[in-house]
């Protein structure tokens, strides 16, 4: 059976998704003010390498910190919690149905993210 990273169209689709996905959260009042000072092009550049390793991709190339780590700082003294985790989550729904993707994918993607919520926010 094909990873979830073939079923959406490996690294070109992948890479495609994040670079419209981070202009949509840079955009939005609701999730913009959290990447001020942020060096855009590292964190797209890891978030696709995220993205590949998560959704089954291979090469190994993910190497960055885990999820309570990578997020402790915006938990604790920016705020993030649920509302935004569940407006990420929309995005980038939103962004992979905007490039095609079919719902079944979209709804496994967004099963991948429900995955690592209690991590990132901490729990």
């Amino acid at each position: 059976m094909e990873s979830l990273f073939q079923r959406l169209g490996g690294r070109p689709a992948v890479e495609a998704a994040v670079d419209k996905f981070y202009d949509k959260i840079l955009a939005d009042d609701r999730t913009k003010d959290f990447f001020d000072g942020v060096d855009m092009d590292k964190q797209r550049k890891h978030q696709k390498a995220f993205l590949i390793f998560a959704f089954g991709g291979t090469g190994g190339e993910y190497n960055g910190r885990n999820m309570r780590d990578a997020h402790k700082d915006l938990v604790e003294n920016q705020g993030i919690g649920d509302a935004h985790f569940d407006v990420v989550v929309e995005l980038l729904g939103s962004t992979l149905a905007e490039l095609g993707v079919a719902e079944e994918l979209i709804g496994e993607v967004a099963q991948v993210a429900e995955s690592v919520r209690a991590d990132v926010l901490n729990r």
